[in-house]
């Protein structure tokens, strides 16, 4: 492994690199917190519904002989509509009550030790050779431990580079641009998979008398495993072959960092960050043998009963797919995280009685307390679209915009992938920024004869591929803090630099795997293909 002993390079002042990483950062601090930019947009409609209604506007959805008015929002019947459904808005919202279920058993098994000694375990005595790849491949998998794998894994990746005689620094990059280019794909399924699902039904239900279509928590399932397997390997050979050899000897120990008020922007937690281990107790290791057979016997008792002739868990007709497994996959979920959670806390002994699990679980929840307000708002937003007939005109046109630039197909899910990658660098928020497009390009690709599923896994590729690089994220600079214990005189664009040979890759190998889907018509997921079915 070549190496050299040249510092790492500062990028220069003024140059082009930082001259758009300000205009980034200014444009993105300028926008208002989510709840107030969807506040905002919800006076837009209610001002736009109503002078539509008043004009007398109406929409007629393309193969449909039924034409539909314009409601408005600010009339009597918009302000009685309001009253009667602004809570049914909310409490109905299909991500709710999902999103905070699989919060409440991941919670355990994150806050009980499990996930993060899967995570150690599965790297602590991975051969020298291999370790990027094992790395890069347990990072693509880290969404379903939210916002603490971007703040566990890295750290850990440097310290069993260090432990390998490779170079910590490679690890750490390598690790942190796999968390964020695979956050939203991998073989786990967590909140963010409900979270996603839950606007993607409400979005498609704003296009009216819409052929029926499977939305669960596993519509994207087949494609995000497929695409975490690549983005794994490509992740380990960009970090082995393109990046570390290119990587300048650590000056630092990996413990001080020498300006702490200079990369203070690390969100809270962060300090904690390089207090990490890749040791493996014993004691954690039965821990995760007997949470493993439990949840594994769990499992496979599902699996039999599923698959039993005439048994309950068959869909109509003795089917498969759809059952009422795939339709209550997230009660079954929420039972084996729970379960192994609490098989690992009682083992390894961070449970000590039994109220310290509905502890837990009230802890996770009022985590969520900022999605629940951010839920409030959104639901509103997506309501009114829906009941003012505003979301079906606007998909309609939309729909016969991209006809009209003969952006039908591939051509045209890929324009929106890489909108997504542009509205990415200023609305990290994925929640909110799939809120604010879903309503209009869920219905807008279905009326172009494509699945909701197509769209969301489309919009999971731009959501994941630019999160490295925008000054936005403020893990970006947790990263910058922990690069600079082993560079002090690294700078932001040091670390973008290196990032950058993740960047487009990741890009690429996201749309080629969708690509394949696309072309070759596979399904996304259980019962969710590319193209709706042709109606009769």
């Amino acid at each position: 492994m070549a190496k050299t002993t040249d510092k790492a390079p500062a990028p220069a002042g003024g140059g082009l690199l930082d001259r758009v990483l300000g205009l980034i950062e200014r444009g993105g601090n300028r926008l208002p917190h989510p709840f107030y930019l969807f506040t905002g947009i919800f006076a837009v409609l209610a001002v736009a519904s109503t002078v539509l209604a008043v004009a007398g506007a109406s929409v007629t959805v393309p193969g449909s002989d039924k034409t539909l008015e314009i409601h408005g929002l600010l009339t009597g019947e918009g302000v009685q509509w309001l009253l009667a459904n602004l809570i049914p808005n909310f409490t109905g919202f299909p991500s709710l009550g999902t999103v905070l279920l699989m919060m409440m058993a991941v919670g355990v098994a994150e806050k009980t030790g499990l996930l993060e000694a899967a995570v150690r375990i599965s790297i602590a005595r991975t051969p020298a050779r291999f370790l990027p790849y094992v790395i890069a491949f347990v990072a693509c998998q880290a969404h379903l431990m939210s916002d603490i794998a971007i703040i566990v894994i890295p750290p850990l990746a440097a310290l069993a580079f260090r432990a390998a005689g490779r170079n910590p620094v490679a690890g750490l990059i390598g690790a942190f641009a796999s968390v964020c280019a695979g956050y939203a794909a991998g073989f786990t399924i967590g909140a963010l998979d409900a979270l996603y699902v839950g606007i993607t039904e409400k979005a498609a239900a704003v296009l009216p008398d819409a052929p029926g279509v499977e939305t669960h928590i596993l519509i994207n399932y087949f494609f995000t495993a497929t695409a975490s397997a690549l983005l794994g390997l490509l992740g380990g050979f960009l970090t082995a072959r393109v990046l570390e050899p290119r990587l300048p000897q650590p000056t630092g120990d990996g413990v001080t960092d020498p300006d702490a008020a200079e990369t203070g922007r690390a969100p809270e937690g962060a300090a904690q960050a390089g207090e990490v281990t890749t040791a493996v107790t014993a004691a954690e290791k039965r821990g995760l043998l007997r949470a493993l057979l439990a949840v594994g016997a769990y499992g496979a008792a599902v699996v039999v009963c599923w698959l039993l002739p005439g048994s309950p868990l068959r869909g109509e007709g003795g089917a498969l797919v759809p059952s009422p497994v795939l339709d209550g996959v997230v009660p079954l979920l929420f039972v084996a995280f729970l379960l192994g959670g609490v098989v690992y806390g009682v083992s390894v002994g961070t449970l000590r009685g039994a109220d310290d699990v509905p502890k837990i679980m009230a802890q996770s929840v009022t985590g969520m307390s900022g999605y629940i307000v951010l839920i409030f708002m959104i639901s509103q937003v997506i309501g009114v679209f829906e009941w003012s007939n505003v979301g079906t005109l606007l998909a309609v046109k939309a729909a016969a915009l991209l006809k009209a630039a003969g952006l039908t197909g591939f051509l045209g899910v890929l324009l929106f992938v890489l909108l997504v990658c542009v509205l990415n660098l200023f609305i990290t928020s994925g929640s909110a920024l799939w809120s604010l497009m879903a309503p209009v390009f869920v219905p807008t690709f279905m009326l172009l004869g494509l699945e909701p599923a197509l769209t969301q896994a489309a919009f999971r590729i731009g959501d994941s591929a630019t999160q490295m690089i925008t000054p936005m994220n403020p893990y970006l600079f947790l990263a910058l803090a922990l690069l600079r214990r082993y560079e002090p005189e690294a700078r932001l664009g040091t670390l973008l630099s290196r990032l950058a040979v993740f960047t487009v890759p990741f890009l690429l190998a996201w749309l080629a795997v969708l690509g394949i889907f696309y072309f070759a018509d596979l399904p996304l997921g259980p019962g969710s293909g590319v193209h709706l079915p042709a109606k009769p």
